[in-house]
């Protein structure tokens, strides 16, 4: 299967995660699982193995939030792989979060990449949908601190409008 379409399905079994909550309170994914089934089309016969950490607080995502966090995680995914320090052979890349009165911060830490080049900063469309989703979506913001060879990219949302 080429990468493009592994990457696609990869963004349906994201929405496939999403299961029914018991007493009929919805439908939910556990946002670590989110992480995981985004990554492994990135990780082909386990050339990211131990250059990719992700550790996020064990918390349910709401049916309608899955989808859009999918989207933003597969486009941070992408730009690392192209331009960050997926694309070296000896980046790491960190990914943490912790939940306080009612926001989920995400934290994005790409180390040991290439160079920094502000041709890709935050200009194209992947970009911009990313800052759309994370504003509207998730009542959130999302910013970055760029240095020569990596970059944090910091996001806060709702704890609230991810659960729904």
């Amino acid at each position: 299967m080429c990468q493009l379409t592994e990457r696609l399905t990869a963004l349906g079994r994201a929405h496939d995660l999403v299961r029914p909550l018991p007493d009929g309170e919805g439908r939910a994914a556990l946002l670590g699982d989110i992480f995981s089934v985004l990554w492994a089309p990135y990780d082909n016969a386990g050339a990211f193995a131990g250059r990719v950490r992700v550790a996020v607080p064990r918390m349910g995502l709401g049916e309608k939030s899955a989808s859009g966090l999918a989207l933003v995680i597969h486009e941070l995914a992408t730009n690392s792989l192209k331009y960050g320090v997926l694309s070296t052979d000896a980046g790491l890349l960190d990914v943490s979060g912790t939940v306080d009165d009612g926001l989920i911060d995400i934290v994005w830490a790409e180390h040991g990449g290439p160079v920094d080049d502000p041709a890709w900063r935050s200009s194209g469309v992947g970009s911009k949908l990313v800052q759309r989703t994370i504003a509207g979506q998730f009542r959130g913001s999302i910013g970055d601190d760029w240095t020569a060879g990596g970059v944090v990219i910091k996001i806060r949302m709702s704890e609230a409008a991810l659960a729904s």
